[in-house]
């Protein structure tokens, strides 16, 4: 899969594309019903699959202080993509310049004179342009003198509701993991680069895999069950903790697992963190002793959770 930063790296051998525009965030199962469709259409018209996506996402340039968290990161986004055998990723940097293109302006500056599409996919919600003045309905009149075609997804439901990232995250951030990973068609991950810690998990008997999350808001905190990827092939089991470590007077969020029967060194790998289940919530805990009696507690559900999952799975 190809991916492309910003319009002055796309060249003439970039253009005549299928492609579908969005926020894709978290790549759920109504965004996969998009990427298939996507690929359908490019496949039989024998174009390149091409997915437009933005850095910042919008709410993020305009409000950052209300932006909710990200159901994915970048290289979260681009690995889901990779999945659907997506050909190209172009990522558009957000900007004034950006942000106050008129409809008409988008049309022909980005869809028509940098990408040159010839079909265009988008969901029957979609917006653009300055003051969201842009949708379905303007794109489908503007194609015809435009010389493309675009097709219109309708909104995934299920049981008469409708599957979002709002509704996905707010799942997550109630603590219903399992219904959320249903509509996300995977499991919600945080991936990122493992960093030396304060090395008071290993001092306790309970050394953890440490996750940086800088800028990140998690849309998820507390204590979880679920697995690590990214070491070979392995699928490793482990606690998962996210939160600002209140026992210790924390501020900052990080993101800290604990893996079941592990012992090796992973400074330096980039790993995914998979959440599968919620233990509880990052509770007050007065001490060390008390926090070590809940690591156990922590730990046991966790083998008793996956060991309930391998006998259900075989």
């Amino acid at each position: 899969m190809e991916f492309i930063y910003g319009l002055s790296n796309l060249r003439k051998k970039h253009k005549n594309c299928a492609a579908t525009i969005g926020n894709f965030d978290g790549v759920h199962l109504g965004h996969q019903i998009v990427l298939k469709q996507l690929i359908a259409i490019s496949e039989s018209n024998n174009l390149v699959s091409t997915v437009v996506i933005f850095e910042p996402q919008p709410m993020e340039y305009f409000h950052i202080e209300k932006a909710p968290p990200r159901l994915a990161r970048l290289r979260e986004k681009l690995d889901q993509f990779s999945r659907y055998n997506i050909d190209r990723v172009v990522c558009l940097k957000f900007n004034d310049e950006l942000a106050n293109l008129s409809a008409s302006e988008f049309v022909d500056d980005i869809l028509i004179n940098s990408l040159a599409i010839k079909k265009l996919i988008v969901g029957d919600d979609f917006h653009f342009a300055k003051n969201r003045e842009g949708n379905y309905e303007y794109l489908l009149e503007t194609s015809k003198e435009k010389n493309f075609e675009v097709f219109k997804t309708n909104t995934y439901e299920e049981n008469g509701l409708r599957i979002s990232s709002t509704l996905i995250r707010n799942l997550l951030t109630e603590g219903n993991i399992e219904v959320a990973n249903r509509y996300l068609g995977r499991f919600f991950v945080i991936s990122g680069r493992v960093i030396h810690g304060d090395k008071r998990g290993k001092r306790l008997g309970f050394p953890t895999v440490n996750i940086k999350l800088n800028r990140y808001l998690s849309p998820v905190t507390g204590i979880f069950s679920g697995r690590i990827r990214g070491i070979g092939n392995k699928q490793l089991d482990a606690v998962i903790y996210v939160g600002t470590k209140p026992v210790y007077s924390g501020i900052e969020v990080l993101l800290e697992a604990h893996i079941l029967d592990f012992d090796g060194d992973l400074y330096g790998r980039h790993i995914q963190v998979e959440f599968h289940n919620k233990i509880r919530d990052d509770q007050h805990i007065t001490s060390e002793q008390e926090m070590l009696k809940q690591i156990k507690l922590d730990i046991n559900e966790t083998r008793q959770y996956f060991k309930k999952m391998r006998v259900i799975n075989n």
